[in-house]
């Protein structure tokens, strides 16, 4: 419906009552598309598509069971009103129980079919939402890579993601924790010539170094106390496929050792066993860490690096992405509606404003569980200021800007900054060192510089 007036089908035998009952819905702005005549309305119902239909009850030929029958069967999401001379308490169960929304009885108030008439048109549109949301949301549990963005940093990595998918190279993905690694490494899998094999992942921070081989390369029957039978590791397991190591520098020297020969001889050694099994794995890293810097303090190793490196993916963070904010608000709002059954679909915008101006140090995940929060608070279909995180409704947020407009000079963002953090401190010398991470003697340097002591 949207901006467009709502369609409505009137039908009705009874000259008099179709002609008032158009008159006051096309008064109300509605586009009315009035049928005396059952059959004619069935025919109206097979080319045109209306966001409600009103119909009397008993008519010669075709009634107005048939018509809501017809109706549910072409178009589920259409609400049908029931408007009878003829009302008894057995029809009205009959129609509500067919599927009907209302049913009223005539004579009617003109304010009664002014208001059962909005409730259902409302009704409507929230079913056409929600389908389209449940859509949406369908399509991220079957684990279909959808990134959202209008961002060009993230359409030109998107677009470079693409053509390194349908090769079969290595890939890191870089970027700071909650930024989606493990979203863009689907996207990857998806477009590559592996997505009808399996995405198996394992965080590598997540188990200690013997758990982490036994989860990456499996035992054999007795291979130790509790090896009641053979189990296959994940990189067996994802034959085919594709396998996304996550936190990758968290993996043991070790452990990189074993990951290597796996990456080079293209076979996997179970614990306990005798032979290699062959598999065929692309492997697809992640870490919010800077690799070539952990390899040159050697906390990685060198030759891995090489073999997994073969293309390196960055994601920004979202504080360099804040166009796509709102694109992110309403995909995470639909998402968690859904999710919670509950019908809230707006927001404040004095909250979108603290969203923008917020630096976001835990990413999209971070502004996943504020939106998440906002849906589960929102008493009614829009989220409020009072439905953020209380650190979050109560930060300061400064902006170095002149009050003319103009960018600021150097000299000028850095008085206005230290001014700024003295005060959120209370004037706390020490403290404020601190957090500008510099000694006190540098501090009063630049207090006596600009001016800022009494």
């Amino acid at each position: 419906m949207n901006d467009e007036p709502a369609s409505i089908l009137v039908v009705d035998e009874e000259e008099i009552a179709l002609h008032n009952l158009r008159h006051i819905l096309r008064k109300e702005g509605y586009e009315v598309t009035a049928s005396q005549s059952g059959p004619r309305a069935l025919h109206l119902l097979e080319s045109n598509i209306f966001d409600l239909v009103l119909t009397g009850l008993r008519m010669e030929k075709v009634g107005g069971m048939q018509i809501l029958e017809r109706v549910r069967e072409l178009y589920p999401d259409t609400a049908v009103i029931i408007v009878t001379g003829y009302a008894t308490v057995d029809s009205a169960v009959e129609a509500m129980k067919s599927g009907a929304c209302h049913y009223i009885a005539k004579p009617y108030k003109l304010d009664e079919i002014r208001n059962v008439v909005r409730e259902a048109l409302e009704k409507t549109r929230l079913k056409r939402e929600n389908n389209r949301l449940r859509e949406h949301l369908k399509t991220f549990q079957q684990g279909e890579a959808r990134i959202i963005t209008n961002n060009p940093g993230m359409k030109k990595l998107l677009a470079t993601a693409g053509q390194v998918a349908t090769s079969d190279s290595n890939v890191v993905i870089c970027g700071e924790s909650g930024t989606g690694k493990e979203l863009l490494a689907r996207f990857v899998h998806a477009c590559s010539n592996r997505r009808n094999g399996p995405l198996l992942s394992v965080n590598c921070g997540a188990f200690q170094e013997e758990l982490l081989a036994n989860e990456l390369f499996g035992h054999e029957k007795g291979a130790f106390t509790g090896a009641v039978e053979m189990k296959k590791g994940l990189v067996e397991m994802a034959d085919g496929g594709i396998l996304f190591l996550d936190e990758i520098t968290e993996m043991s020297p070790a452990m990189q050792v074993k990951l290597l020969r796996v990456i080079q001889e293209k076979e996997v050694m179970r614990l306990g066993g005798v032979s290699p099994v062959k598999v065929n794995v692309r492997f697809l890293a992640a870490t919010n860490r800077n690799l070539p810097e952990e390899v040159k303090l050697g906390r990685f190793r060198q030759d891995l690096f090489f073999r997994i490196n073969v293309v390196a993916l960055h994601i920004p963070p979202l504080a360099e992405r804040k166009d796509d904010l709102p694109l992110l608000v309403q995909h995470f709002i639909g998402k968690y509606g859904i999710l919670m059954h509950k019908e809230v679909c707006d927001i404040d915008p004095e909250v979108v404003d603290i969203l923008r101006r917020y630096d976001f140090p835990g990413n999209v995940r971070e502004l996943e569980n504020i939106i998440e929060r906002g849906v589960a608070l929102a008493g009614n279909d829009r989220i409020e200021v009072g439905h953020l995180p209380e650190d979050l409704r109560g930060a300061s947020f400064q902006t170095f800007r002149r009050k003319s407009g103009g960018i600021p000079s150097l000299a000028e963002q850095e008085r206005a900054y230290v001014e700024w953090v003295l005060k959120e401190h209370d004037d706390n010398k020490s403290v404020a060192a601190q957090v500008l991470g510099i000694d006190r003697v540098s501090l009063w340097r630049k207090i006596k510089k600009y001016e800022l002591e009494g």
